[in-house]
């Protein structure tokens, strides 16, 4: 036996009353995993259970005849002056140890040092009394639950942890300096106020009961391998100790990490329990127990894992994963400049243990989903998490191997290799190349499309990431307003003036669309409409998405169709119209693609954007981008960045740096020809992620390419393309087959791809184009919305309520923009018969 309660009922002379109203557990049951009886054993609710004494009460004595390593004591003072600004260290008791030679040991208990007022939360908000020096509360810091809650607590969730705060009693422990020696009585002695003892325990194993060390990750390896593959459901409990979460390590093994040919973004997660790795500390007589699905699988002793730095039993191997750690200060330079560079970081043990920098996580949300929770500082790419910093950081480290994995955009080489940390060492520099410039070349980057970072946190996420516009967007998700205190009308820019966010507006309708509004001077209301998931359940359909275009437009911003066409409601009303300046890819979908082809082949300039729906962090900002080429004699600003999206200088790049042009011409311009002929076409991509295909499409069509058996860095194509009328050719690279390509780690697992918007060209006069199908298509997508206002939509009876547009009719309202692109495309119909 390691711990053996005492059974001290004949010494007591106070009953479960006293503590009234907290409801004491009485009888057996363990306080931080060690033993103790309070009161009878079996626990009599009506029996005497506590020693209670105060200043003048007689000395108890209570019997033991035992040798003990260690003596442990759960107690609690009653009374307290502190509360009233009184002194600390009062004398409450003597503890005299008497040995069965007659010598005794006499054992101070002060006020603050080796007891307090207790339990719960009475001693320590209601009097403002702090915890004791030399004793700890009886029950250990815990977990919270990690896959349920209550709704309140979902914010303190976050910290994964509770505080142990007692519940009765304060557990103070006296070594014993000759445990040899048997210990015949223990004297209560009071000294002052007045206090009480539930229990004593004697501890016969050489160690302090209470764990002090500081917690040691841990792998956990399953050997049946049908467990092992089971879906994650893995738990490590250590009684006398503290835990983490168990969360699940790579299935690739280092080497396989260091040439994977994603290389700073990310790793596949591993869906299996096996290895996993948990983090603990205990005392040695600890038991550690694994379970899965709720089911013991086995346990070992801790002390046996320390001493041993691994225990093997039949069902599992549990083993010390860290040979010691330094505190490190890191610097991740410019290879070029020399200067810190903003970037993420990720570092681990050769295991697959993460060691993020101090203030930020090892996993995101205990690595659960992050809509609107825990967005911001951290990203989340499968199996990885990586830390935002501007270049420098610090933290633990492990000794020996730790592998780094570095990225910064697209126009760096990402970093992913070994670097050695010696004992002692605390300082570690890494580099990044820039392998292209892009902001040299006249091009600046920008995503269109973010939600829920602060403005200062787009700043900080999108320099990491070598960006130069965010677009963060305030919107509506029912009774969820987000970002409205980010919005100032104006743009944030950085004193180098590389970096700016405008916080602007999406404006949401669950069956008409989705619109992205840049550059707004004021919000245009509503944010939302047409109740759920944009805006309040039971809401109606108060204005449509051209209106909203046309409030936008009339503040001089510019108006986005995000993920387009999706959902399918006003799109094409809004083309017909000539609302739209632009169209947003946020995947790399064959239908979308389509989608964007069909209304290009029927006259329609639309400029294409990439942008990223930000919306947790699970996904990088930036990571699909927009391109846009500003011209040598315009200054880089937010106007001068969406007007030139406007005009078709843009290029959507989820990945490869892809470059066009034709006879000379770049993406957005007309080249004019007099006649039918050839033109000369020249394209190149580049990619620091894995990219295997570039091909030049005309009006949807491929018609040139090259292709890599395995991935690439460069591809190029230089030909003659033949060209008998208007037409347009624009340049898309990918993974084999394009469509069917390389993916992403994030959230939705995004296509690495990128596409230009296109070089249209003009044969023997104006350039225009004209597709019957098409337009019939877009009529009856108009005509359906016309019918869901008049059948489907919600609406408030008339003449109950004044609209924000102030017109009397309101379905009249809603139905006139339609009304006008119905127009619009019927007169093209007919100017094409």
């Amino acid at each position: 036996m390691d711990y053996e309660p005492i059974d001290i009922s004949a010494c007591c002379g106070a009953g479960a009353e006293l503590l009234l109203g907290e409801d004491p557990k009485l009888g057996e049951q363990a306080m931080r995993g060690l033993p103790f009886t309070v009161g009878a054993p079996g626990g009599d609710p009506d029996g005497k259970c506590y020693v209670s004494l105060g200043d003048g009460d007689a000395t108890v004595t209570l019997p033991v005849g035992k040798t003990a390593h260690n003596v442990i004591v759960a107690h609690r003072q009653m009374e307290t002056e502190q509360h009233e600004n009184g002194p600390i260290g009062v004398h409450v008791a003597d503890y005299v140890i008497r040995f069965e030679d007659s010598e005794t040991v006499t054992i101070p208990i002060r006020e603050r040092y080796e007891i307090s007022v207790g339990g719960d939360r009475q001693g320590i908000s209601r009097f403002g009394i702090g915890s004791p020096y030399l004793a700890v509360t009886d029950r250990e810091d815990t977990l919270l639950p990690r896959y349920e809650g209550q709704f309140e607590l979902s914010g303190r969730r976050q910290t994964e942890t509770n505080q142990a705060l007692p519940a009765w009693y304060w557990l103070f422990v006296w070594r014993n300096p000759t445990p040899g020696r048997a210990i015949e009585s223990i004297e209560f002695v009071p000294r002052g106020p007045r206090f009480i003892v539930a229990g004593v325990t004697l501890g016969h194993v050489d160690e302090h009961p209470i764990s002090r060390h500081a917690r040691r990750p841990v792998r956990v390896t399953l050997k049946d391998a049908e467990r092992a593959d089971m879906p994650f459901d893995l738990d490590v409990t250590i009684d006398r100790g503290e835990r983490t979460y168990v969360h699940p390590l790579p299935e690739q093994s280092t080497d396989e990490f260091l040439t994977d040919p994603q290389k700073g973004f990310g790793e596949a997660q591993n869906p299996k329990s096996s290895p996993a790795y948990v983090e603990l500390s205990g005392v040695p007589s600890a038991t550690v127990e694994v379970s899965q699905g709720g089911d013991k699988v086995d346990s070992v002793k801790w002390g046996d894992v320390e001493n041993d730095g691994s225990v093997d039993t039949d069902k599992l191997r549990i083993e010390l994963v860290e040979p010691g750690k330094n505190w490190v200060r890191v610097k991740v330079v410019d290879d070029e400049t020399g200067q810190p560079v903003p970037c993420r970081v990720h570092f681990r043990s050769p295991d697959g243990v993460p060691y993020q920098p101090h203030g930020h996580h090892n996993q995101v949300n205990s690595n659960l989903d992050t809509w609107h929770i825990d967005v911001g500082g951290d990203l989340r790419l499968g199996q990885i998490s990586y830390a935002y910093i501007d270049g420098t950081s610090q933290g633990w480290l492990p000794r020996g191997e730790v592998i780094v994995d570095v990225a910064r955009g697209y126009e760096y080489d990402p970093l992913r290799a070994r670097v050695n940390i010696a004992p002692g060492q605390q300082d570690l520099e890494l580099r990044l190349k820039r392998w292209i410039n892009m902001n040299e070349r006249g091009w600046y980057s920008g995503d269109s499309h973010v939600h829920f970072l602060s403005t200062q946190g787009s700043h900080f996420e999108s320099q990491a990431e070598d960006l130069n516009v965010v677009n963060l967007l305030q919107s509506q998700w029912g009774s969820l307003f987000t970002n409205v205190e980010d919005f100032t009308g104006k743009p944030s820019v950085t004193r180098q003036g590389n970096s700016i966010v405008y916080t602007s507006q999406e404006n949401r309708q669950h069956f008409m669309g989705h619109m992205i509004l840049w550059g707004l001077k004021e919000p245009v209301m509503p944010f939302c409409s047409d109740g759920p998931s944009e805006a309040e359940i039971g809401g109606p359909m108060e204005t449509t998405l051209s209106h909203w275009a046309d409030e936008a437009h009339a503040q001089g911003g510019y108006v986005i169709n995000p993920h387009f066409p999706h959902p399918n409601g006003e799109p094409s009303a809004l083309i017909a119209t000539g609302r739209l300046d632009a169209v947003e890819m946020i995947l790399q979908q064959e239908f979308w693609h389509r989608e964007w082809y069909r209304y290009l082949n029927c006259g329609y300039r639309l400029p294409l954007v990439g942008g990223t729906d930000k919306m947790s962090s699970d996904v990088p900002v930036g990571m699909y981008r927009t391109y846009v080429r500003i011209p040598d004699d315009e200054e880089f600003t937010y106007e001068s960045w969406c007007r030139n999206v406007a005009k078709g200088r843009t290029i959507l790049s989820g990945g490869p740096i892809i470059h066009l042009t034709v006879d000379g011409h770049e993406v957005g311009d007309t080249l004019d020809l007099s006649g039918p002929g050839t033109v000369e076409v020249s394209a190149w991509a580049e990619s620091v992620v894995p990219m295997s295909r570039l091909e030049i499409v005309q009006e949807g069509r491929v018609v040139a390419s090259t292709e890599s058996d395995t991935p690439t860095r460069r591809l190029s194509i230089s030909d003659k393309i033949a060209v008998d009328d208007n037409t347009w050719l624009a340049a898309r690279a990918g993974g084999p087959g394009y469509y069917l390509g390389y993916s992403y780690y994030d959230v939705w697992e995004r296509g690495i791809f990128s596409h230009t918007s296109p070089v249209y060209i003009a044969v023997g006069g104006a350039w225009s184009m004209f597709d019957k199908p098409t337009a019939k298509y877009m009529l009856t997508l108009i005509d359906g919305a016309l019918t869901y206002i008049d059948n489907s939509s919600r609406q408030h009876s008339h003449g109950h309520v004044t609209h924000h547009h102030g017109e009397d009719d309101h379905i009249g309202y809603l139905k006139r923009p339609f009304i006008e692109a119905r127009d619009a495309v019927r007169r093209r119909l007919h100017d094409h018969v």
